[in-house]
């Protein structure tokens, strides 16, 4: 097991597989969602434990609105019965926080992130990021039109944007970048996620597990394989 202070201290997970795990039990896809929300449930609350400062997993992504309207309503069940029962955080001491354009959600839905987003901002524990209508592009494009705005207004010159500036800018621009994205599925993409805040992470890519099996044996044998890359961030 990896100790504590060799433990990346962002990690990113793509939570892939939900319906070929269905489709592979004669299942409908809802129910791989349904299953997979369990596996997130487990390995939020394990990573918390492990000592992850933060954990950012991609729950919903600007593309997915594409795919049929009956597991749209599916995932967004979920994430309003997710949303019921985050009060099963509280004694966890997790920090919990919505990434994505979140204007497109019922009021329902917005407020009550809302306050799960105040009652948690003093938990010193793992923070816990869902990217809900989430796009990395997107994201960059929110982060343009936020510094475009105070350009617009005199507050900043077009030369004094850096880089610095535009990850400040980001949905959680005082976070770190992220360090290992870990994807399951068998598949070998970022599809959209954190493009901007990984371009130095180390990616594990798992052939054999689809999402609603993971369990934190997976995430140990990742964060194993992490512990043995040499990161030289452009360097020798």
């Amino acid at each position: 097991m990896v100790e504590r202070q060799f433990l990346p201290a962002h990690v990113g997970i793509i939570m892939d597989g939900n319906g070929r795990w269905a489709k592979r039990r004669g299942l409908p896809r809802k129910m791989g969602h349904k299953a997979g929300a369990e596996a997130f449930r487990t390995i939020a609350r394990y990573a918390n434990r492990r000592g992850l400062r933060f954990l950012t997993v991609y729950v919903f992504s600007t593309e997915n609105w594409k795919r049929p309207e009956d597991e749209v309503h599916a995932i967004l069940k979920l994430l309003r019965n997710y949303l019921d029962e985050v009060d099963q955080y509280r004694d966890e001491n997790i920090r919990i926080r919505f990434l994505g354009d979140l204007s497109v959600f019922d009021p329902d839905i917005r407020e009550k992130m809302e306050e799960i987003r105040v009652e948690s901002a003093h938990n010193t524990g793992m923070t816990l990021n869902l990217a809900i209508n989430y796009g990395g592009r997107d994201e960059i494009v929110h982060a343009a039109r936020r510094l475009a705005k105070r350009v617009q207004a005199g507050e900043l010159a077009p030369e004094e944007i850096t880089e610095a500036l535009v990850s400040e800018n980001l949905y959680a621009g005082d976070e770190p970048d992220v360090d290992l994205i870990i994807r399951p599925s068998g598949e070998y993409r970022l599809s959209n996620f954190l493009i901007w805040q990984s371009a130095y992470a180390e990616y594990v890519f798992m052939d054999e597990v689809l999402w609603p099996d993971f369990t934190p044996d997976h995430l140990e044998e990742a964060l194993t394989e992490y512990q043995k890359r040499n990161r030289r961030f452009g360097g020798i």
